[in-house]
């Protein structure tokens, strides 16, 4: 698939994603990109809007010279601002999202080829509440533990930015070396969520997935608590061939 059609695909998500009536992003929020072949990745320009985004309203830059900024110690707001202007492939090109660290981040150690970052009003009244991430940890019906995946991975609140995608890379090494596999779904508090997928349809899926999931915790607690799925079941909806069967069909549309 060439850069043009990978950037189609990409401004067809980020306009689900931004639908209003959805409220998964508003205004400004939110980012999204996607893995090009030739070792560059498309991502949102800093300011544009998901909802009525088209081509100038992303960048394409560079993905080896954004993750060596990553090595860096330190660097300033000013230095962040810069580097993002010099991973540019196209000078003329708006300047990147500063989580364009976290996006390079999630196309190598996440594995993704498309990523949705968006702030859903139904997660983000629990990742902003006083239980955080912990009514995500127990799974309550089959579709999350299919489309969202086994265990999300939890990242505390960081300052988003460069810090953010550090903090990130060092929690991807930690899942994977826990779980052996990757997650799909990033929850980060204070802050929203991730999907992480191979089409952009799973990202959708996973997003939507996600804030249905979200709405059934809050609507849970509003009638006594959430009845949980014991282990077990948890376990067998996760490996049952038919689920996984199921998970591959709905990812690709």
């Amino acid at each position: 698939m060439t850069k043009d059609n990978i950037l189609q695909e990409l401004i067809t998500l980020s306009r689900e994603l931004g639908q209003e009536h959805r409220q998964l992003a508003i205004l400004g929020e939110g980012n999204t990109s996607a893995l090009c072949e030739d070792g560059t990745f498309w991502v949102k320009a800093s300011g544009s809007y998901l909802g009525s985004i088209n081509e100038l309203g992303f960048s394409r830059v560079f993905l080896d010279q954004t993750l060596e900024m990553l090595q860096m110690t330190t660097m300033s707001d000013t230095e962040v601002d810069t580097g993002l202007q010099k991973v540019l492939i196209d000078p003329s090109h708006r300047k990147p999202s500063v989580e364009t660290f976290l996006h390079a981040v999630f196309l190598t150690d996440g594995g993704a080829k498309y990523v949705g970052h968006t702030h859903p009003t139904s997660v983000n009244s629990i990742l902003c509440s006083k239980l955080g991430a912990e009514p995500f940890l127990h799974h309550i019906f089959p579709d999350e533990i299919v489309v969202c995946g086994r265990f999300p991975l939890i990242i505390p609140y960081v300052d988003p930015g460069l810090k953010l995608a550090k903090t990130v890379q060092k929690s991807i090494q930690h899942y994977k070396e826990q779980y052996g596999s990757l997650p799909k779904m990033v929850l980060m508090i204070n802050h929203g969520l991730v999907a992480l997928g191979q089409t952009p349809k799973e990202v959708l899926n996973i997003t939507l997935m996600a804030d249905k999931w979200a709405k059934i915790i809050l609507g849970g607690y509003s009638l006594g608590g959430l009845s949980h799925l014991p282990e077990d079941q948890v376990n067998r909806i996760e490996n049952r061939l038919d689920e996984q069967y199921r998970r591959a069909h709905l990812a690709k549309g």
